[in-house]
């Protein structure tokens, strides 16, 4: 939780926040992928790259 704690602090300080989305969308597709990974839906999300 620190870290989560430290990137709020750094992108409140810095003025950053249009990293917000972009931070979020990597998220969301690393869960994707490691989630995915060993089921069934893999091949499906293998041919959106």
């Amino acid at each position: 939780m620190s870290f989560v704690s430290e990137l709020w602090t750094f992108l409140r300080v810095r003025k950053k926040f249009w990293l917000f989305p972009v931070i979020f969308v990597l998220a969301l597709f690393g869960a994707l992928i490691v989630l995915s990974q060993g089921s069934a839906v893999a091949p499906f999300i293998y041919t959106l790259f």
